[in-house]
């Protein structure tokens, strides 16, 4: 499993942040990705904690092929089979998001940038089905080579998730969009359908 673990960690990577920037910046002239935080800002944090996950995702496997042992009620077939499963429909639930979004996709908030509010196609059902889909992804891994560094990887891409959204794309949306944003979170749920809307 660990072998495919990386193939499908490097697959993701490629796909969801290099492809889509290319495709981006074909379209609009612009990547989309804007490494230039505020130092100690929550966006700073939040790309910190997350290349950190995505070390500890390509740290796992490698480990798991040299011998660190995996949490035994975990490494199995059918965990391993959900965790293949849930790394597909990650990538999936991503680029359609990634899609729906068109020329108002971006990689980093930027603070004067003003793009459309899309509540289209997965739109509907969560604010955030992008983060949803890179949630199901980083379990996915996780249950392919269930070990410690697997476990650090979640915790790091949850924690980013949870920083991004709360403290740097919301204050954003609404802040740009106001009433229309708020109307629009206080009917989908910010990762699950119906949960964490906003009152």
């Amino acid at each position: 499993m660990a072998v495919l673990a990386l193939i499908l960690t490097f697959a993701w990577i490629g796909i969801v942040a290099g492809v889509r920037g290319y495709l981006h910046l074909r379209r609009t002239g612009e990547s989309g990705i804007d490494a230039h935080d505020p130092r100690w800002s929550p966006q700073w944090w939040s790309r910190r904690i997350s290349t950190l996950g995505v070390l500890f995702a390509i740290a796992a496997p490698l480990a798991e092929l040299t011998g660190m042992p995996s949490i035994a009620a975990l490494a199995i077939p059918t965990v391993h089979a959900l965790g293949v499963a849930l790394v597909l429909l990650g990538i999936v639930l991503t680029v359609m998001a990634q899609v729906a979004m068109g020329a108002s996709w971006r990689g980093d908030v930027k603070a004067d940038a003003q793009t459309d509010l899309v509540t289209t196609g997965p739109f509907r059902f969560v604010r955030n089905p992008i983060f949803t889909g890179t949630a199901m992804t980083a379990v996915g891994l996780a249950l392919l080579v269930p070990n410690v560094l697997a476990l650090a990887m979640l915790l790091a891409f949850l924690a980013a998730l949870q920083i991004q959204v709360r403290l740097v794309e919301e204050p954003y949306l609404l802040r740009v969009h106001g009433d229309a944003y708020w109307r629009y979170a206080a009917r989908t749920g910010r990762f699950l359908p119906r949960i964490g809307r906003l009152t």
